[in-house]
């Protein structure tokens, strides 16, 4: 993924009285999960949890890869069933991960930019597409 730096988490945990708050020295690195995934702990309430989680990434059975190469398939315009089709992922998989990129609009905004190397114009044009495509699976799923 990218270098798990404590400083940069937050405790997600509701009931902590460090919630949402980055770069309080709470946040500690606690080993890897069975992904690999570095693992945090917060010192205040000890709740531990890997550094996917509150992104895209979390609790996923894509590969981080995948969900990448989904992003940059919505760029160059193509549909959910073409995805589905080049990826050979299945629909509902693809359309979940489009909702969630919906959810984690900004992060993944950044991510994209600095990570993947794409351009804020090409960002731009992957955000039309999902609104566009939101509304119409808001659509299909009112009519069942």
């Amino acid at each position: 993924m990218r270098e798990a730096d404590p400083k940069k988490q937050m405790c997600l945990n509701e009931k902590c009285k460090d919630f949402g708050r980055k770069n309080t020295g709470n946040i500690i690195k606690k080993g890897f999960n069975a992904k690999g995934n570095q693992m945090f702990k917060c010192k205040t309430c000890g709740v531990r949890f890997p550094e996917t989680k509150g992104t895209v990434f979390y609790n996923r059975h894509l590969t981080e890869d995948q969900i990448i190469m989904i992003c940059k398939l919505l760029v160059e315009k193509n549909g959910i069933r073409a995805i589905e089709r080049i990826m050979e992922i299945h629909r509902d998989t693809v359309s979940s991960v489009v909702e969630d990129l919906a959810r984690h609009a900004k992060e993944v905004t950044d991510f994209l930019i600095s990570n993947v190397g794409l351009t804020k114009v090409e960002v731009d044009e992957m955000w039309s597409f999902v609104k566009k495509t939101k509304r119409s699976c808001r659509r299909r799923r009112g009519s069942r």
